[in-house]
């Protein structure tokens, strides 16, 4: 048996956050969905940024549906952080990370049927993409012996945390380059940083009530998720509201295309119409 909940109220609290958190992070994949679609083209969206988020979001699942599902994991969880520890993931988790996967597939295939200029996936981004997976099935087999699977599982949270930390930068670079935020929807950084600090709002209401800090390091992907989250859309509005307001997209410098054959941030030709 786990730790039950000390307080109703903050019980409340912890399940309303984590659903504002769901929707906010859900439907942040809409606005870029809808861009795409009313400009019939997908030039200034990074096709690294999205490929590499379709990994982050499948081994997030993976994570979540096992140690929410998964009573053998759930006790290999509390046999390692204490018999008294809630498990750190909820339902809300769960329903975010198939959503998520469903809608980066989607965008993953506007990618194939609209115009995307002479952006394309990166070599490296291939390659990062490649090792993950590789690695999470070399761990798979070192794993079935002893039946570690909580450790396995944990291997997918870190797969989900290294994308974390990479996927914005290859967008970051490029709205760099191009002095323009044209094609990438503000719309989705909004709600993205919503869905961040309520996340985390909903974890440190956890460890309130439980007068323990160890879900923070317990699942540290959920909490990564929210910190890295957070930062980079700080600097995507940033760069949105005050570096580039309002700019058109402008070529990337010849000097940077000469120099890099495959960089992780692809040219990019105009752009369409504005941001949603």
């Amino acid at each position: 048996m786990g730790s039950s909940w000390n307080s109703t109220p903050l019980e409340i609290t912890y399940e309303v956050l984590g659903w504002i958190a769901f929707f906010s992070w859900s439907i942040s994949f809409y606005p870029q969905v809808i861009l795409n679609f009313r400009r019939k083209s997908v030039v200034g969206l990074n096709f690294d940024f999205v490929v590499l988020n379709l990994t982050k979001h499948t081994s997030y699942l993976i994570y979540n549906a096992t140690l929410y599902f998964s009573s053998a994991v759930q006790q290999q969880y509390r046999d390692k952080y204490g018999l008294d520890e809630m498990i750190p993931v909820a339902a809300n988790d769960v329903a975010f990370s198939i959503h998520a996967v469903l809608l980066t597939s989607f965008i993953l295939f506007q990618i194939f049927i609209y115009e995307r200029g002479n952006q394309k996936v990166s070599r490296v981004s291939l390659a990062i993409v490649s090792v993950a997976w590789l690695a999470a099935a070399v761990c798979v087999f070192v794993a079935l012996p002893s039946h570690s699977w909580l450790w396995l599982i944990s291997v997918f949270n870190t797969i989900q945390v290294t994308m974390t930390l990479i996927k914005y930068i290859p967008q970051a670079f490029m709205n760099f380059y191009r002095k323009s935020t044209d094609g990438f929807s503000i719309g989705n950084i909004l709600l993205d940083f919503l869905g961040g600090v309520t996340n985390y709002g909903q974890m440190a209401t956890q460890s309130i009530d439980q007068n323990s800090w160890v879900n923070f390091y317990g699942n540290i992907g959920k909490t990564m998720i929210s910190l890295v989250s957070i930062s980079f859309d700080i600097l995507f509005i940033f760069q949105h509201y005050v570096l580039y307001r309002g700019k058109k997209a402008s070529p990337l410098p010849s000097k940077l295309e000469e120099e890099t054959e495959e960089p992780l941030v692809k040219s990019t030709d105009q752009a369409g119409s504005g941001n949603v």
